[in-house]
């Protein structure tokens, strides 16, 4: 090589070099505190960034700070040092800076692409340790986004290897033990999606035990399981109530005297507020969920009258709280925040309606919740630019509404703060929790994590080696389960002519899961579309009297009213409508809709016929804050019997009620609440089309919600089937899990929770429509409520072993079929299912209820005459056929 080539080679180098120096990384251009951060990311210091006032017991001024505003303020310098970092091929600084921003951009709904440049660098530099909040962050997007299957593997690994993942190294036992805690916790949240009450709610408190158990209790952890706690606690029945506050392991204590449900919830919601003083967000959140519980109990039958006002009063206070945590002009850059604020708003005006205020202001508040809602659903798909302006005028009606009702900023001695002096008598829990009882809670659920981390074969995608059973690589998970296919299809009914059992739409997402109630219900089927239909979907009809807004909130709201109590007299003056040309829906009667619910008895018997008893009316309750005007009960069979079809027309602008079915109880439940009907999702199936629903009750504010509306007319006795359908389907599979669980078998099957959405236009009725929580991945059908079955899909074996099981539990009457929902490959692991039939023999026939010939149907072709593999596992005693059940 002579000189010149030499020369060459080197000029190239020193080229490279100076290219190289050109994208180096400089920390040193961030300020001090960001530096310092950086550089203890890069020492995996902590698995989580910490606040600065997290885990002190006493908090100076300068603690009362967010990493969210440092890291606002030098957002760019912080992704100009990530591109550098990633064009110089340093791994671990990259990583470190991802691990600094990602709670900052997950609030901005930016954690996909974070996490898509997390993924890239982990598969091209493999030995760079990931830390344990950017994967848990994967499996919270994964829960908001509805492929909960992921989600739970993610979590299941992390809790049952004490938060071993990747080459991240833990600098002390506690520190896995806060692993532990925080993927319980978000464990807890898919549960509460899934409508599992009790069971979310036990593993809410083992977090709770984990963060209290740490060397200094970890405040914000607290905080959170705490308002997660309160809206689980609002949201089941009185009976999970009584099994969680009599479970020996839950110190009730630390909730009050533990003597009403919704007052529990309320004292842990004033707690997680006091816990997260200084985040502005969590204190809205919190201080919203209070608001709801109280508003809730002032109009419990357990409310005393005298006490009744008082209730309300500290509920105005909450939502005031709650709008005063940003003030006029301040950004607002987060989803949940945004949705929080129009909640606190709309509940605001709701209390103050029960509180005497002016009838013209009510309604001037209303719309403007109402124009909020519909901007945030607009918001919710718009690009960044759009964004801003909407969030801008989003705000700006929650300052009118603000301004509407007079709300003043409190006095506030503690500078950093966002709560009431008022707020801080409350009393330390004097509760010592051990690292030796964290363990032993921990261990309660070995087994199902252990078995659930059994069910995938897990590869590391940047080096395709087997992950270890002590590691968790984040991107051993795919973003979908397996694809499935099937060639079955749900058949024609032959005890009508024309009448199709309907076929749901073939669809990547949907939604599915359950609650699970304490009896065995009567099945309720949907009707089938024989002759012309007649539809509440798409009718108009008037409640008598003042308005449905009235009835709804007649007397208490946990008023217990039998069907066949009930005889409203009904004014059926239909009026043109179509609900999937709706737009916005909310009220202009002024919805009350955080009180809590109107409770409807439905254990008169119902059949497949929209028929029902003819009721007798039930006396009301007087409330002196509402006794001015006539409070008719809401007559769940009068409305499901409205007669003609109805033309299309727009609504302008209508509210909901929010209906709600308890199997545990036998109730139906109800609450006006804000909603906004958006487009047709695309997908379609015989009977019914989905659509993007958002409302400001549903379960989890960052998670999609789709609705079902029949494209032929249907009584909205056929809606609220579907619904008590699939509640009666989830508590039978409550009870075959805990068999397979009991016999070690590793699968868990859930029927996603339905629920109903009355679609109100003032005092009128306009449509009713089912939701669900948003699911996404492979949609496939096992069954069908025939002979069909698909066995390429191992997951069907469990599905005929969940018939046979119900077939023995009903006592040779009931068995549920048409299973279709997301499943593993395997079969294994978790199935989430949706829109199940049920035939019985329990109630007369109809469409969809072949009863006694569906019964045949099921024992003799699907499930045949020997038991598979599940079945003897299980040990299912052989089916014995009932003579009614094939005559």
């Amino acid at each position: 090589m002579d000189s010149q080539e030499v020369g060459g080679l080197l000029e190239d180098c020193l080229r490279a070099a100076a290219a190289a120096a050109q994208h180096s990384v400089q920390p040193n251009s961030l300020c001090a505190e960001l530096s310092t951060l950086l550089g203890e990311a890069m020492e995996m210091k902590w698995p989580f960034v910490p606040e600065k006032w997290q885990y002190k017991l006493s908090v100076s001024a300068n603690d009362k700070t967010n990493l969210s505003d440092l890291i606002s303020n030098h957002l760019p310098h912080l992704l100009a040092v990530l591109k550098a970092a990633i064009v110089a091929h340093e791994a671990r600084t990259a990583l470190a800076v991802v691990f600094i921003v990602d709670r900052f951009l997950y609030w901005k709904d930016e954690s996909r692409r974070l996490l898509k440049i997390t993924k890239l660098l982990h598969r091209c530099h493999p030995d760079a340790p990931v830390a344990p909040q950017l994967v848990i962050r994967l499996a919270r997007v994964y829960l908001n986004s509805g492929k909960l299957q992921s989600a739970e593997y993610i979590l299941s690994r992390l809790i049952n290897n004490s938060g071993a993942t990747g080459c991240w190294e833990y600098r002390s036992e506690s520190d896995r033990a806060l692993v532990q805690a925080v993927s319980i916790q978000v464990r807890g949240m898919i549960l509460q999606k899934l409508g599992l009450w009790l069971e979310a709610a036990e593993l809410i408190w083992a977090s709770l035990v984990g963060y209290f158990s740490l060397p200094q209790p970890d405040k914000k952890g607290i905080g959170t399981s705490l308002g997660i706690l309160a809206n689980i606690l609002l949201s089941m029945n009185d009976e999970d109530f009584h099994a969680f506050r009599t479970n020996p392991h839950i110190e009730m204590s630390l909730l009050g005297d533990g003597s009403h449900r919704l007052l529990s919830a309320a004292q842990a919601a004033k707690m997680a507020v006091v816990y997260s003083q200084y985040t502005s967000l969590y204190v809205l959140t919190n201080v919203a969920t209070q608001g709801t519980c109280l508003l809730s109990y002032s109009f419990s039958l357990e409310c005393p009258d005298s006490q009744r006002q008082s209730f309300l009063l500290q509920a105005r206070e909450a939502f005031a709280i709650g709008l005063l945590t940003k003030t006029e002009g301040e950004q607002v850059s987060s989803k949940q925040e945004l949705h929080t604020f129009i909640k606190a708003a709309y509940s605001l005006t709701v209390t103050h309606k029960w509180l005497g205020a002016p009838q013209e202001v009510v309604v001037q508040a209303t719309q403007a919740c109402q124009t909020a809602l519909a901007k945030f659903y607009d918001y919710c798909h718009a690009d960044n630019q759009e964004k801003d302006d909407l969030c801008a005028e989003i705000m700006l009606l929650v300052c009118q509404i603000k301004h509407l009702w007079q709300v003043e900023p409190f006095i506030n001695s503690d500078v950093g703060s966002y709560i009431p002096e008022s707020y801080r008598n409350i009393r330390d829990a004097s509760l010592h929790f051990t690292a030796e009882g964290f363990s032993k809670v921990m261990q309660r659920f070995q087994k199902y994590h252990t078995s659930l981390c059994e069910t995938i074969s897990s590869n590391c995608k940047g080096t395709k080696d087997k992950i270890n059973g002590a590691r968790l690589c984040i991107t051993a998970l795919g973003t979908t389960v397996a694809a499935l296919t099937t060639e079955c299809s749900t058949e024609a009914s032959s005890l009508s002519k024309g009448v199709h059992k309907e076929e749901e739409p073939q669809q990547k997402g949907s939604t599915s899961s359950a609650q699970h109630p304490a009896q065995i219900p009567e099945p309720f089927t949907t009707l089938g579309t024989g002759g012309v239909p007649k539809s509440l979907s798409h009718r108009t009809l008037r409640i008598s009297s003042s308005s449905l807004s009235s009835s709804a909130g007649s007397q208490s709201s946990w008023e217990k009213m039998s069907l066949a109590d009930l005889n409203s007299p009904t004014d059926r003056k239909p009026e043109p409508s179509n609900l999937l040309k709706a737009k916005t829906s909310e009220s202009n009667k002024s919805p009350e809709s955080d009180r809590s619910f109107i409770m409807l008895d439905c254990d008169c018997a119902t059949s497949d016929s929209a028929q029902s008893p003819i009721p007798k009316k039930q006396p009301p309750r007087q409330d002196t804050a509402a006794s001015s005007q006539p409070q008719p009960a809401l007559d769940l069979n009068s409305l499901a019997n409205m007669g003609p079809e109805m033309k299309n027309c727009q609504i302008h602008p209508p509210g909901a009620l929010h209906l709600k079915f308890s199997k545990a109880s036998g109730l139906w439940t109800a609450r006006e609440t804000c909603v906004y009907i958006g487009e047709p999702t695309g997908m379609e199936g015989k009977q019914r089309a989905a659509i993007w629903v958002q409302f400001l009750h549903q379960e989890e504010r960052l998670s999609s919600y789709v609705g079902k509306d029949y494209l032929m007319p249907k009584e909205i006795q056929f809606h609220l089937k579907d619904v008590e359908r699939q509640m009666t389907a989830q508590y039978y599979v409550t009870e075959f899990n805990k068999r397979l669980y009991d016999k070690d078998v590793m699968a868990q099957i859930f029927f996603i929770p339905s629920e109903a959405l009355l679609i109100l236009n003032g005092n009128k009725i306009v449509g009713c429509v089912t939701v669900e929580p948003y699911m996404l991945g492979d949609f496939v059908k096992l069954t069908n409520n025939k002979e069909k079955k698909n066995n390429s899909i191992q997951a069907t074996e469990y599905g005929i072993a969940f018939g046979h099981f119900t077939y023995l539990f009903s006592n040779g009457q009931e068995v549920v079929v048409d299973l279709q929902g997301w499943v593993t490959a395997n079969g294994k692991g978790l199935t989430y299912l949706t829109d199940p039939q049920i035939h019985s023999t329990k109630i007369p026939q109809g469409p969809s209820n072949f009863a006694a010939r569906g019964l045949r149907y099921f024992l003799e072709e699907q499930h045949g005459p020997d038991c598979n593999g599940i079945c003897q596992v299980l040990k299912l005693p052989p089916v014995v056929r009932q003579t009614h059940a094939v005559s």
